[in-house]
């Protein structure tokens, strides 16, 4: 079968009505009683695995909870996806094999769902990505080594001259974390810890990572247990695991050296929690204010320019990034991402002032302007970009794609210089200060030699 995109025109039915008085074509709608238990599942999948929607793809659409020999319609728009409704067999499943064109358009596109007895109607959002081939590796040397199931993010500590990385695998309860430290130059393990167990049951799994080099300690996040942890740099000893629920789904947390406190993204939540970095006190929330007052703000990367003061973070839920004057501890301006959706990584060049924003929910790396708060370039790079980090040595912005599996290499003006073999779900890149750049990633599967990888990147010579 094969998805086809038309444009539409609306014309009247035959035998329609006109509404009285209005002008209006209308006809009767066949109403029947609603059916309050009746809720369905569907979904689509690459058949090449996890492979993300790419033009000429095949996709597997499948669903469930329908009625036995239930009729289930898929449209886009009016004009039917396939030639005949699917019907759900004996256990109220359905399934078909669809073809993307070859020529089908990037983006989302809304694929209407309807049945009848009763009548449902959903939406599926078919997100096709645009393909970036692999290039410019003869441009970096790129090292790799395995490290821990599940890994999460990593962070450079001048003062330990260390990397630290968080991992986690499974499902809660998580029983497999740990926290790492690593020799940059070799990339072996130096020193590991599993994190303590949580009165619920499992471990206090760790996920986003930042480093406080003033007082030579690593502070975690505890996502799963909305909190965060602090350890000692030295040993990955625990020197305080805060109380679950303190920190509503803890997900990034950065420390200023300049004014001697951690503030951590509260996902869902809208605004960032406050620490004091040397007492280890919890100092309350910074409550960001959207322009839609009607969607909370959900904060998720950080990104700390601590010489200016100024805190970045993306809204998951609105295309717009807040930037918090630390100085006052407000929100100083709300800018909109156009051609964003679900903005996830951010990162700063203080020269430019622009900001590096990667959206996942459009495939795009967004240039603002952080002064004026034009987006000055939206660049199409891959299928899920996940985090950013600009490197202010090499003047280049790299943006891990978790479904391209690639590490995108820009300049300031969005120009592409190389597309990297990043292995599979690329999760998170940070940088040393020093033109080194940094990323781990995900395996899909516990053998996979390419997958829970730190790589170091770094211009060939």
């Amino acid at each position: 079968m094969t998805l086809r995109f038309k444009n539409l025109r609306i014309v009247a039915l035959a035998g329609a009505l006109t509404a009285p008085g209005s002008g209006i074509w209308a006809q009767e709608l066949p109403l029947d009683a609603p059916d309050p238990d009746f809720h369905v599942q569907i979904w689509a999948q690459n058949v090449e695995s996890d492979k993300p929607f790419l033009p000429g793809a095949t996709v597997a659409v499948g669903g469930q909870f329908f009625r036995p020999g239930q009729k289930v319609w898929f449209s886009r728009g009016i004009f039917p996806v396939t030639p005949e409704p699917l019907i759900a067999d004996a256990e109220g499943r359905i399934s078909a094999l669809v073809t993307i064109p070859a020529n089908a358009p990037v983006g989302t596109h809304p694929i209407l769902l309807s049945t009848e007895r009763p009548y449902h109607a959903e939406i599926l959002d078919l997100k096709i990505s645009p393909e970036l081939a692999v290039t410019g590796a003869e441009m970096f040397d790129v090292q790799a080594a395995k490290l821990a199931p599940g890994l999460y993010q990593s962070a450079y500590s001048a003062r330990a001259g260390a990397i630290f990385a968080s991992s986690a695998a499974g499902y809660p309860p998580i029983t497999q974390s740990e926290l790492l430290k690593v020799d940059p130059a070799t990339l072996e393990i130096v020193a590991r810890t599993t994190p303590s167990e949580a009165p619920q049951g499992g471990l206090y799994a760790v996920y986003g990572l930042g480093v406080d080099d003033a007082n030579g300690r690593v502070w975690v996040t505890n996502t799963r247990h909305d909190t965060v942890a602090v350890y000692a740099q030295s040993d990955l000893s625990l020197v305080k695991q805060f109380d679950a629920g303190l920190n509503p789904h803890a997900r990034d947390v950065v420390v200023s050296a300049q004014r001697g406190k951690a503030y951590v993204s509260a996902v869902g939540a809208p605004g960032v929690a406050v620490f004091d970095a040397q007492s280890l006190a919890y100092e309350g929330m910074i409550t960001i204010i959207t322009q839609n007052s009607r969607v909370p703000f959900s904060p998720t990367s950080l990104h700390l320019d601590d010489a200016s003061g100024k805190l970045f973070t993306p809204n998951m839920t609105e295309p717009e990034l807040a930037v918090i004057d630390l100085k006052t501890g407000k929100t100083e301006k709300i800018i909109p991402l156009k051609g964003a959706k679900t903005a996830i990584g951010v990162s700063y060049d203080p020269q430019t002032k622009r900001i590096f924003v990667a959206a996942q929910g459009s495939d795009n790396l967004l240039i603002v302007d952080a002064q004026s708060g034009e987006t000055l370039k939206a660049i199409p790079i891959g299928a899920g970009p996940l985090s950013a980090a600009f490197d202010p040595v090499s003047r280049l912005a790299y943006v891990a794609s978790r479904g391209a599996g690639t590490i995108t290499v820009l300049d300031v003006e969005g120009e592409i210089l190389a597309n990297l073999e990043g292995g599979p779900q690329p999760n998170h890149v940070t940088v040393d200060g020093k033109g080194d750049v940094f990323a781990v990633n995900k395996a899909r599967q516990p053998d996979d030699p390419a997958g829970d990888n730190i790589r170091r990147i770094r211009r060939a010579p």
